[in-house]
């Protein structure tokens, strides 16, 4: 059975104060109710949060100083801490972010010249042990909870200075879900936090512009699709389900032939919105002309674009990145099938900020060993 929300969970704090963040308009609402206050307060503060930025209680001018003061002593709205901030030579930004627990993650800025893609975690390690993945090599240590992905976007923006919201030239223009973690495998609070990232009196992101990748957890593509509607992608990777299986052991539970039929019945795709299906190239692995027509078999009948990334290396990793004229054959393979197929460029390498580079120091903690009887 997949990972439960609940599974890994952050701790929870005796006598803590507790974050507004990721909550939606219903239990922000409730929150506030229960201090007394009415409901067009609970609107107010949605728009300070998430249109202004603002992270602190008492810059919130247009409410009273007794609520300002009531809802500092109840609740606080801090981002995760930023542990590192490194800014790549192409211009692309990491943070290494600190939970309040003391985990750390990763996130990604992106700018581009038509847009600014920001690319966040949904927990804090992996399950997957994916072999091409950087952040398969870590354990999963826990989900995170949908203030701390909502929380990353919010360091972004605060780091970029892309506040208000709704500014025409802000920075965040697009947010995946593609950093460390499986998103549906967290899917409840992943769920709660693109609800926050849509809101209209907010953030204001609409759906084609938040992707939210998965590498085929199965039960759960059309349930994203009918509750969120946001765009998709799929970790691909491979075109045979036994090549598949070795370098994404999920395969063996979720093979091929079932995670196509999902895409296929995606709610919601079309020529207009296409599925993504993400295909990392490997030398001599999965990046030869026979691969790339098998792609075009499998994924016939699915509206879809097919973009290839360069296989971005890291440390003692286990594979080397196909050349230029191999990924280009293979591209021009798609291509010729009618399927749109962009060769990623690598951003972050030097950093290693680039797609499957991620991974923090963060790890499981585990039980104690039980005492030896005398």
């Amino acid at each position: 059975m997949p990972l439960s929300s609940a599974a890994f969970a952050p701790p929870l704090q005796a006598g803590a104060q507790q974050t507004l963040l990721g909550l939606g308009r219903a239990e922000l609402a409730d929150r506030l109710a229960a201090l007394g206050e009415k409901p067009f307060r609970a609107r107010q503060l949605w728009q300070w949060i998430y249109h202004h930025g603002v992270g602190d209680f008492a810059q919130m001018s247009s409410l009273p100083q007794a609520a300002r003061a009531l809802l500092a002593e109840h609740f606080h709205l801090a981002r995760p801490t930023v542990s590192a901030h490194q800014i790549s030579a192409d211009g692309t930004q990491k943070w290494l972010l600190r939970l309040s627990d003391g985990n750390e993650i990763e996130s990604v800025f992106i700018p581009e010249v038509d847009r600014g893609t920001l690319c966040i975690s949904s927990q804090v390690g992996c399950t997957l042990s994916c072999r091409f993945c950087h952040t398969g090599t870590q354990r999963l240590v826990r989900n995170l909870s949908a203030a701390e992905i909502v929380g990353q976007v919010l360091n972004a923006k605060d780091a970029l200075g892309d506040w208000p919201a709704s500014r025409p030239d802000r920075s965040v223009t697009n947010v995946v879900l593609m950093g460390m973690g499986e998103p549906l495998y967290n899917y409840d609070n992943v769920a709660r936090a693109v609800r926050v990232l849509l809101d209209d009196g907010g953030l204001k992101l609409s759906r084609r512009r938040v992707t939210l990748s998965t590498s085929g957890v199965v039960p759960l593509i059309r349930r994203a699709g009918e509750e969120l509607g946001v765009s998709l992608a799929i970790s691909l990777h491979a075109t045979t389900d036994e090549l598949r299986d070795r370098i994404m052991p999920i395969n063996k539970k979720y093979p091929l032939a079932e995670l196509l039929q999902a895409c296929r019945e995606y709610p919601g795709v079309h020529n207009a919105r296409r599925i993504t299906f993400e295909y990392v190239m490997l030398k001599g692995v999965n990046d030869g002309d026979e691969d790339a027509r098998r792609l075009v078999e499998l994924i016939a009948d699915i509206p879809a674009k097919v973009n290839l990334i360069p296989f971005n290396p890291w440390p003692n990793a286990p594979y080397e990145r196909s050349d230029n004229v191999t990924i280009e054959r293979f591209a021009q393979i798609v291509r010729d099938a009618g399927y749109p197929s962009p060769v990623r460029t690598p951003r972050g390498e030097d950093i290693l900020a680039a797609c499957g580079q991620l991974k923090s120091a963060s790890e499981r903690p585990r039980r104690a060993a039980a005492p030896v009887a005398p």
